[in-house]
């Protein structure tokens, strides 16, 4: 026996010698060749009195397979559909890819004994994205979410360029995910009508279905959730080039509670399809959106007929409807529940169809009209009349409203309570007179006006004199509003302002602010101020000794500085839980007023606060970790 080796391998067979018969013993015959590696050993202890050889096989250093691994996938399939608890299932998927594989193709009727679950669908919800949605991680998801733990209930797979997701990952969530109620598919080109039915055959209590920029998608999935899915209530459809009028008609004819439709940018669908969809589903669809269509009058006059439950309308980019469209959906009488409506770079909408979708909408509470250049004063002020229970009117890029469309509807919309003005350039800030036989709007809550460079100080004013009981105020980008103006409005304003945004009000200076934190002090709860160069330390003072209850304060890109927030963490009582300070003078001076502040705080805006070093910035970030610090 020769010991002490310091060779790795003769420590392997526990420091002894083994002669070659040995070998031949232990490893047989026939795994000997006569090309193996062989190498001679000689002992220095003994003088070469024994010759020892070792032979080496490459089967020494390999691992012995594991004998489940080499049964055929026929075995494996008849072994692993006997796990029917959702436990024992999770923990075989675990073994290996192959296992997971396997497992995901077992139909639910292929077990010995079916997973019961949650009638009412799946409680779970699953979110894949980009390069982690691949079919092995939705085998995964559909495994891994037994019945006994509430079941899939929701998923959404966001696909790119990156993503490897085919139907073979649909048919693994299908067969194993029979509670599925709410499917999101989202630029998933890999993805065709075999995965989708294989949901539909499977996933019986599916109510959400949503297909964006699925081009593998055609009418026969659509065929296949309405022949198998009767619970759907809710189906978008964007960019899916391969759907057209026949996968339409089926939702229709079979999906009887469909309560929502979404439909943008679907080059294949026209009129015949949306005709069958609104006039199959009239007693229960509510919320429809048409956006990017080929669509003629006659979708819109088959709305306005049968749409009797409808709450929600959205038109969008219908370049082929034209006035006549919108005069007689206005005049179909079918839109008595119709609570909103919203129409966005329709070039059919005109005055004349305007006034007859208001005669037609009695219920009214919402209207909007976007990008519209044939919409003009007349339109909107006879819109205001014949709509009586009007509550919001926002108008976008309308350029040929003036101030006359916006105080006629002002007066003659009795229940008007938010009023929004964007982009519109056909207004004029003119002097107008209001008649004594004019009563005030005093149902107008809110007032938001955004870039309408005509907007100036004498149409705040009328505003001012005309509606008393104003709370919200949004003026932005108006380089017209002077102080004169605005104090019109603050000293008229009944109710209180509890929010104030006067961003990019350039001519605006202390005196407004001032007189803000004077009459609206018990009050203002928002007051933003950004971009207002001519604000200073002066009002700030005023502010933070007069409005006790202030959340939230931004003077962004002002001419405040360290006196401001000075003042602001003197002030005697403070509910301030939000500052912006961005691209203001501030220093570092005001590290113990920024402490003290940051005692309530919860965010504070100090970006492009090029005075304050990023020693103190870290210094606030590590003693106030809760209060969100952007720099």
């Amino acid at each position: 026996m020769v010991r002490g080796f310091d060779n790795p391998v003769l420590a392997g067979f526990g420091g002894i010698a083994v002669t070659l018969p040995l070998i031949l013993l232990f490893y047989g015959r026939s795994q000997v060749k006569p090309d193996l590696y062989k190498k001679v050993f000689m002992s220095n202890k003994l003088k070469l009195n024994v010759l020892l050889i070792f032979v080496f096989c490459e089967q020494v250093f390999k691992k012995p397979q594991t004998s489940i691994d080499v049964l055929p996938d026929e075995c494996l399939f008849e072994i692993l559909r006997r796990f029917f608890d959702g436990q024992e299932k999770y923990s075989c998927c675990l073994v290996s890819k192959k296992w997971l594989m396997l497992l995901s193709t077992i139909h639910r009727d292929e077990q010995k004994k079916a997973e019961e679950f949650d009638k009412s669908g799946g409680s779970l919800t699953r979110f894949l994205k980009g390069k982690k949605a691949t079919d092995v991680r939705l085998a995964a998801i559909g495994l891994g979410t037994p019945g006994s733990r509430g079941g899939l209930g929701e998923l959404s797979v966001l696909g790119n360029g990156a993503s490897k997701v085919t139907d073979f990952g649909l048919k693994a969530v299908a067969r194993c995910s029979p509670s599925l109620t709410s499917l999101t598919l989202w630029k998933l080109s890999s993805v065709g009508d075999e995965g989708v039915a294989e949901i539909a055959n499977n996933c019986h209590l599916l109510e959400k279905l949503e297909f964006w920029e699925c081009s593998a998608v055609t009418d026969k999935s659509l065929i296949a959730v309405a022949n198998n899915c009767p619970k759907l209530t809710s189906l978008a459809l964007e960019s899916c080039s391969s759907i057209g009028n026949e996968g339409l008609q089926a939702i229709g004819k079979k999906c009887s509670i469909l309560k929502s439709i979404l439909i943008k940018n679907c080059s294949l669908v026209g009129d015949q399809g949306i005709a069958s969809l609104v006039s199959s589903t009239t007693c229960s669809l509510m919320k429809i959106n048409l956006n990017g269509l080929n669509i003629s009058d006659m979708s819109l006059a088959v709305i306005g007929h049968h749409g009797i439950s409808l709450t929600d309308v959205s038109l969008s980019s219908l370049h082929n409807v034209t006035e006549k469209g919108f005069w007689v959906m206005g005049n179909g009488q079918g839109l008595q529940k119709l609570k909103s409506f919203s129409v966005t770079a329709c070039t059919g909408v005109t005055d004349l169809g305007l006034e007859a979708v208001g005669k037609g909408c009695p219920n009214l509470k919402l209207f909007s009209v976007q990008k519209s250049d044939y919409v003009s004063d007349k339109g909107v002020v006879a819109f205001a009349k014949a709509t009586l229970s009007l509550e919001t009117l926002i108008l976008e890029e309308c350029h040929k409203v003036t101030q006359l469309g916006i105080f006629g509807s002002l007066v003659n919309c009795g229940k008007l309570k938010t009023l929004s003005l964007t982009k519109c350039f056909g207004i004029k800030d003119l002097p107008m007179m209001i008649s004594s036989g004019v009563s005030p709007c005093n149902s107008l809550k809110s007032l938001s006006v955004r870039n309408c460079p005509g907007f100036g100080h004498y149409s705040l004013a009328l505003l001012g004199k005309l509606c008393h009981q104003i709370q919200k105020v949004v003026l932005n980008g108006l380089h017209g509003i002077t102080d004169n103006g605005f104090t019109s409005l603050i000293q008229n304003s009944e109710a209180g302002l509890t929010e104030v945004d006067l961003s990019g009000c350039l001519s605006l200076t202390d005196k407004v602010v001032s007189e803000i934190s004077l009459a609206h002090s018990a009050t203002l709860k928002v007051l933003n101020l950004d971009g207002c160069r001519s604000i200073t330390d002066a009002s700030m003072v005023t502010i933070a000794q007069n409005c006790k209850i202030l959340r939230e304060l931004d003077v962004s890109k002002s001419a405040i500085t360290d006196f401001t927030i000075a003042a602001l963490a003197c002030a005697e009582q403070s509910n301030l839980k939000v500052l912006s300070i961005s691209g203001c003078r501030v220093s570092n001076k005001s590290l113990p007023f920024l402490k003290k502040l940051g005692e309530s705080l919860v965010g504070l805006n100090m970006m492009q606060c090029r005075g304050v070093s990023s020693t103190v910035v870290l210094l606030l970030k590590t003693e106030f970790y809760k209060c969100d610090i952007l720099v």
